[in-house]
């Protein structure tokens, strides 16, 4: 699709900004005149003819890379043009107030503005962003052109797109929306993280639906309070973020407390339970495990020329009800976008999620190891995710009558919430049997501290349940002791990182696979040939 881009004149009427010609970069009368056709907050990806955005940084200022740009201009603060004089850059700059508020919008401008050509679906919460996204996009699939962006990166019709961080950078996050209505995308599911509300990344974005899966102790290195983090989450339901657009309509899971509330503050959310702790509008009313291996779960909904029955069920490929939640917030958030839920839901048995209750065997068909026991990799990185996950299959092991035990492989991410590692051990130590407290991403802090946080928290509990309670810094060394330690019918859950591929210790980030070393680790005890205890 042909885009006109804007003039520098244009969107300096649009942010309210003045421009400055600095040096012989163009003629002064003329500059406004300049089109922008692309925009990136790196200096070294600003095409030709496009805009550098430069903003304050933590360390440095942004305008002090515009050297480093190949286009036309450059959009920055008062502070950021101090910098471009005094480094002698000749450009031609568009000045405002607040240049990290204007990425987004400036950036929905110069492409067109995207977003407004598909069918946007937004989901937020503490956990299950992921997962909720990835039933949506396998909702959709079969009849429609669907992107995905978020966590595990950014796809096109299930195609991989490279990119960082949950939710880009704004400018990025706008580029990708351009290249999916250039593909003929029509619905877009992405996952919007409380960085990015409080960060602006998604403004400029026109969401027609946002969902919230729940909300749980996390990112408080960032949020000052459990309330602050909520009130960012809220922004998604509560502030358009395409300047001048409408609220999307919502949908809440009213599980916890967090979500109770946010279903009082928005209008009209259509709701989610799957406890009945308050009225909803989806409610579950029963899950039953198939001989297929499946969940199949049954709901009350609101009604409709799909749904003319008071209840429907639909199966469920992932485990758990925390997955149930997610599975049902997915459905709703297909419904408000106007889709037959009774031809999507049964595509919910076919969802595969990376690094998700993700099992790992090695070999197929008779050579497939194990056979009798279960080893997972799960991105459950904070104490509710891993109260979750646990619990989860504590009751399969329960169901199944066998004495079966769960161990878990966990650790907790350096200079970040310093006050949910002992949470995270005291979860881990609740349920499970075996808990192997190793290192995650460290980054720049010391290993075994973050460990010994982790570690006090778990150390009381294992005491009085009798766990087994361990400190192994190796990541690969913790993963194959869990291994060595599985005897038939139990699970070893490698918690953490899920679908990542590397580790970060202090700049670096080394290569590590969970699912990669566990695949070893099994191959490694299958060629021992050691039985089964």
């Amino acid at each position: 699709m042909s885009v006109k881009p804007p003039t520098l004149a244009a969107l300096a009427d649009l942010t309210g900004g003045r421009l400055v010609v600095l040096g012989e970069s163009g003629a002064r009368g003329g500059a406004g005149k300049l089109p922008v056709t692309d925009a990136a907050i790196d200096a070294r990806s600003v095409a030709v003819g496009g805009m550098f955005m430069a903003v304050p940084g933590t360390r440095a200022h942004g305008a002090s890379f515009a050297g480093q740009s190949a286009g036309s201009c450059v959009l920055t603060d008062e502070d950021g043009l101090t910098v471009l004089r005094t480094d002698g850059v000749q450009t031609v700059v568009l000045v405002v107030d607040d240049c990290r508020a204007w990425l987004g919008p400036v950036a929905a401008e110069i492409h067109g503005h995207p977003s407004r050509t598909m069918t946007v679906i937004g989901v937020t919460g503490t956990s299950g962003k992921t997962t909720t996204s990835y039933m949506v996009e396998r909702m959709l699939l079969d009849d429609h052109s669907v992107g995905l962006i978020g966590t595990t990166g950014t796809r096109i019709n299930g195609r991989a797109v490279p990119t960082s961080l949950t939710t880009p950078e704004a400018p990025t996050l706008q580029g990708l929306f351009a290249r999916m209505r250039d593909e003929g995308v029509t619905h877009v599911v992405m996952e919007v993280s409380s960085h990015a509300l409080v960060m602006g990344r998604v403004r400029g974005v026109d969401f027609d639906v946002a969902g919230f899966t729940n909300l749980s102790q996390d990112h408080l290195d960032f949020h000052p309070t459990m309330r602050d983090y909520f009130q960012a989450k809220s922004l998604l339901f509560t502030v358009p973020q395409d300047p001048g657009g409408e609220l999307p309509t919502s949908v809440v899971c009213v599980d916890d407390e967090w979500g109770r509330e946010l279903a009082e503050t928005v209008e009209n959310a259509a709701t989610v339970t799957t406890t009945g702790v308050a009225p909803a509008s989806w409610s579950v009313d029963s899950v039953e495990i198939g001989t297929d291996g499946l969940q199949h779960v049954t709901v009350t909904h609101p009604g409709g020329p799909d749904l003319p029955e008071p209840t429907f069920s639909f199966p469920l490929s992932l485990p758990g009800v925390f997955n149930v939640a997610n599975a049902v917030v997915a459905l709703a958030c297909v419904r408000a976008a106007g889709i037959d839920v009774s031809t999507a839901a049964p595509r919910l048995g076919d969802v595969h999620v990376p690094g998700r209750m993700q099992a790992v065997t090695v070999g197929e068909g008779d050579t497939r190891y194990p056979r009798d026991f279960l080893a997972l990799v799960d991105y459950a990185h904070k104490p509710g995710a891993v109260a979750a996950a646990l619990t989860t299959l504590a009751d399969q092991l329960e169901r199944a009558g066998h004495g079966g035990r769960v161990g878990v492989v966990l650790g907790a991410g350096g200079n970040r919430d310093h006050e949910k590692r002992p949470l995270m051990g005291a979860e881990a130590a609740k349920v499970a049997d075996l808990v192997i407290v190793t290192d995650d991403n460290p980054r720049d802090e010391e290993p075994g501290g973050i460990r010994a946080e982790v570690l006090a928290g778990a150390r009381d509990i294992a005491d009085s349940r009798g766990t087994d309670l361990r400190e192994i810094g190796d990541r690969a060394d913790a993963i194959r002791a869990s291994v060595t330690w599985a005897r038939r019918g139990d699970i070893v859950i490698v918690a953490g990182k899920g679908h990542e591929t590397g580790q970060i210790v202090g700049d670096t980030v080394l290569e590590f696979d969970d699912v990669a070393v566990l695949a070893q680790a099994l191959r490694d005890r299958q060629d021992r040939q050691e039985p089964t205890r």
